[in-house]
């Protein structure tokens, strides 16, 4: 077991690296966990061009560099491990990462959301040359071209709906017959003149040249089995997205889908002491910058929260 630290941050995506850019900046002298995939989802994106203060740009992977190198330099303790269970039953804080107890006056949850993805060897090996999760994020890329989205939620015609600002055609493949997206958002999409919807069909291969882009995919008809070849450009996959909490055994309070969830304004969560950022609690915008954001507000909400017990501490002494 090692000492007891100020702050523990569990997860390294831009609100991981941003919550210990903050506290290392306070003198917390922060030990971060990177977790499964150090950097997060980033480290699986090409190109990034919708972040403030990279005006042509910068790859996914080397932004989370840079990210990781700041953290450092102001005295992040990075370790390449991932936390496997976590006791926040009493203070102070205890976690696991390979069998080796760390405790902490306070804990920032920074483990993200993962895309549900189909699976498919394909989707995994044009991912970010034209396979995406996130029209928000890459739907630019795509400016007069044709582009797939599947699923049939609300998050699939959210995302559909918004790639026809760039796309000259979507098409929405889905499994079923009907879709599950609400009402409101199904007549959006369904009067949408550059929507096109295939119905009882299923993505199972990505074609393309590899490294470079994507030229199409074959799709299997649900009821007759039948594979047939589809030309396009792009493809967007939304059937949701899984928050990384499985690891917490219900510790903290989530909402239905599992997201933490944190007190108005603020990054506190159901804990005293825990505090949670990025899309670990955000399943509403999901960005970058969204997640630094919240980063940067546990780290100072963590700050104060030491503080405060400090001086309580102070108080109940002097009071003897």
């Amino acid at each position: 077991m090692s000492g007891i630290t100020d702050v523990l941050i569990l997860g390294s995506g831009p609100a991981g690296y941003t919550a210990a850019v903050y506290a290392a900046r306070a003198n917390l002298k922060p030990l971060l966990f990177t977790g499964l995939q150090p950097g997060g989802q980033l480290t699986i994106t090409t190109d990034v061009e919708n972040y403030p203060g990279f005006e042509l740009g910068i790859h996914g992977p080397e932004m989370m560099d840079k990210f990781r190198a700041q953290a450092v330099r102001f005295g992040t303790e990075v370790l390449d491990t991932t936390v496997e269970r976590v006791d926040f039953s009493r203070r102070p804080f205890r976690v696991w990462a390979d069998g080796t107890e760390y405790s902490s006056r306070t804990v920032i949850v920074a483990t993200g959301a993962s895309a549900m993805l189909l699976g498919l060897p394909s989707e995994h090996q044009f991912m970010g040359f034209g396979v995406s999760a996130c029209a928000t994020c890459d739907g630019f890329f795509f400016r007069g071209k044709r582009v797939i989205v599947v699923g049939g939620g609300d998050t699939a015609m959210e995302e559909a709906n918004f790639l026809t600002r760039f796309c000259t055609e979507v098409v929405v493949v889905h499994r079923r017959s009907e879709l599950r997206a609400s009402k409101i958002m199904r007549k959006r999409a369904m009067a949408n003149e550059k929507i096109r919807f295939v119905w009882n069909a299923e993505v199972v291969e990505v074609l393309g040249v590899e490294n470079k882009h994507v030229t199409g995919v074959k799709v299997r008809d649900t009821e007759t089995g039948e594979v047939t070849e589809m030309p396009i450009d792009g493809v967007f996959i939304a059937i949701g997205h899984r928050p990384n909490t499985e690891f917490l055994d219900g510790q903290l309070a989530t909402d239905h889908n599992g997201y933490l969830v944190v007190k108005p304004g603020s990054s506190h969560t159901s804990v005293e002491g825990v505090f949670a950022a990025g899309d670990v609690h955000d399943s509403v915008y999901r960005q970058a910058v969204t997640a630094a954001g919240t980063g940067c507000m546990a780290a100072i909400d963590a700050e104060r929260w030491l503080e405060a017990q400090e001086f309580a501490e102070h108080d109940a002494h002097a009071a003897r």
